[in-house]
């Protein structure tokens, strides 16, 4: 196997996102810059972790193939969306896209619980776009709890859409409002964002939900992790009474179920979730003494064979940036990523982790919430995190499409 995370000769890639507007299929109507704000609030203090519950071995799930009732040819969608699907190279539905489109499509609140990776958003966003384009829903507003998800969602819904001569809005945080402001001004009949960001324009007046007839809130039970319950309850109460309402979610805990029942008592629930991503994960424990033990195992972990794509967690903003900075200089092709970058800078190093021109991804909790890599090997915490929901959260970036992957946790020897 080749060694792909040691010393890199290549430069870093100069660009970053498309320079495209937020049309979802047809010409742009206006300017192409973005907007941005928080990703998420304040994390709870620490907790003390058992560093026993960061050793686990891996228990791999036999994967047991879906034998879907469709074909994406056979949903009663417009021919503009079947083309684009097919040319996406969509022909069979997972799980959660086979039953809960036909719901979508037949107009009737859904709850879809399954994992990350499964394909959640075009199961929302094939039935959505198609009543967009028919015209049997007027206006769409899809919730995200990161920006950087949110990214990938309009990602796909513009796929999706191509052609169809939608245009959206994505108001995320981490840049001007002007660029938003400009893009909600052309009465755009989709709109993507995060919690904080979508309630700071109803609240300045440049957005008015009163006329959107659905709307999605995606990773439901990451939203409530990172404390939008309380702009959730905003937003949902903001739209019609009378709408068609979609909740994707990992989990169904009761804070995710009390969400839901207070604002959808009609849903349909379809539940395709797996074991927990975790199964494929082996977990393990790094001991150290100085911190120059530390950042040397680190240095001798991700020179080994197997360790080919890798995110590296650390607490703060200040010390992301500074291991960051390290691992470049020591040869690594790495990045970071924190809440203290514009958007700009961690759409870049998102997509050259993507893209492998950079092999080690070192990030904050609340910047790395969101990402969707399929092909990391190996989380490494080099950093304890504050909770175990945290830990849980990091260690499901491996372990994906049935692969094993790799959770190692420094610990200090001090602390035990």
């Amino acid at each position: 196997m080749t060694h792909r995370v040691g010393r890199n000769s290549a430069r870093p890639s100069s660009h970053g996102r498309r320079g495209q507007g937020r049309s979802f299929g047809g010409q742009r109507p206006h300017g192409n810059s973005r907007g941005n704000r928080r990703s998420g609030s304040k994390k709870p203090r620490g907790q003390y972790i058992n560093p026993i519950k960061f050793v686990k071995a891996a228990q791999p799930v036999e994967m047991i193939a879906y034998e879907a009732r469709h074909q994406f040819s056979d949903f009663a969608v417009c021919d503009l969306i079947k083309e684009n699907l097919k040319k996406k190279g969509y022909e069979v539905p997972s799980a959660i896209q086979d039953q809960a489109i036909p719901e979508v499509l037949a107009g009737r609140d859904v709850i879809g619980i399954a994992n990350t990776g499964t394909g959640k958003t075009a199961a929302f966003a094939v039935p959505i776009f198609n009543g967009l384009v028919e015209e049997t829903i007027t206006k769409v507003l899809i919730v995200a709890p990161t920006r950087e998800l949110a990214q990938q969602i309009e990602d796909e819904c513009r796929s999706i859409a191509k052609g169809s001569g939608l245009f959206g809005a994505l108001l995320i945080g981490g840049t001007a409002m002007s660029p938003q402001l400009k893009d909600l001004k052309a009465n755009p009949r989709v709109v993507i964002g995060t919690p904080g960001r979508i309630k700071d324009h109803v609240q300045r007046g440049s957005l008015d939900l009163s006329r959107f007839s659905a709307v999605v809130v995606d990773e439901v039970d990451r939203m409530l992790d990172m404390g939008f319950l309380p702009d959730m309850q905003f937003i949902l109460n903001e739209l019609p009474a009378t709408r068609q309402s979609l909740f994707f979610s990992a989990t169904m805990d009761d804070r995710v179920a009390r969400l839901i029942e207070s604002f959808s008592d009609d849903a349909v629930t379809i539940s395709v979730k797996s074991s927990d991503t975790s199964d494929n994960v082996h977990q393990d424990v790094v001991l150290y003494g100085s911190a120059h033990e530390k950042i040397e195992k680190l240095h001798d972990l991700l020179n080994q064979h197997e360790t080919e794509k890798v995110i590296i967690f650390d607490e703060t903003q200040r010390s992301v940036e500074r291991l960051g900075k390290e691992l470049i200089e020591r040869g690594f092709k790495a990045d970071a990523i924190h809440g203290g970058k514009t958007q700009g800078q961690r759409t870049r190093a998102m997509n050259r982790f993507k893209r492998n021109d950079i092999t080690v991804l070192v990030a904050t909790d609340v910047a790395a919430r969101g990402i969707d890599v399929a092909d990391i090997t190996h989380v490494i915490n080099y950093a304890i995190p504050q909770t175990y929901a945290d830990y849980t959260h990091r260690v499901g970036r491996a372990g994906r499409a049935g692969k094993t992957g790799y959770a190692l946790t420094f610990v200090s020897r001090d602390s035990l």
